[in-house]
């Protein structure tokens, strides 16, 4: 399990179950700041065809964030042998319209919202 924790936040990453959970809220100033979570994602993408990403703890991400985890997506698409599931809540305001935009990016992409 790698973890990469920072003031306001949480990224989690298990390998056994191809599942990275982010929690908190992500306010980094820019794609640099970024990138030791991108490592995270990016390894997820090396290592496994059926990830799940669950966001539902995730209460604020920046535009910054958004970035990332549209070039995550792309990327995703990109290998074509990734099925790739997005988990968050509805209780989150910035989720709703950002991870239907997520969306458009991979069409075959499952959405849970709950």
């Amino acid at each position: 399990m790698a973890t990469i924790e920072g003031e306001n936040y949480k990224v989690e990453y298990n390998p056994d179950t191809a599942t990275i959970a982010i929690s908190g809220a992500l306010r980094l100033g820019g794609l640099g700041e970024y990138a030791p979570i991108i490592e995270v994602l990016n390894a997820a993408l090396d290592e496994h065809t059926n990830i799940t990403l669950n966001m539902k703890q995730l209460e604020f991400l920046n535009s910054s964030g958004i970035a990332m985890l549209s070039k995550f997506v792309i990327e995703a698409r990109n290998k074509e042998t990734v099925d790739l599931t997005l988990c968050g809540s509805s209780d989150v305001p910035w989720q709703g319209k950002s991870l239907i935009n997520l969306q458009r990016l991979m069409p075959k992409i499952t959405l849970v919202v709950e």
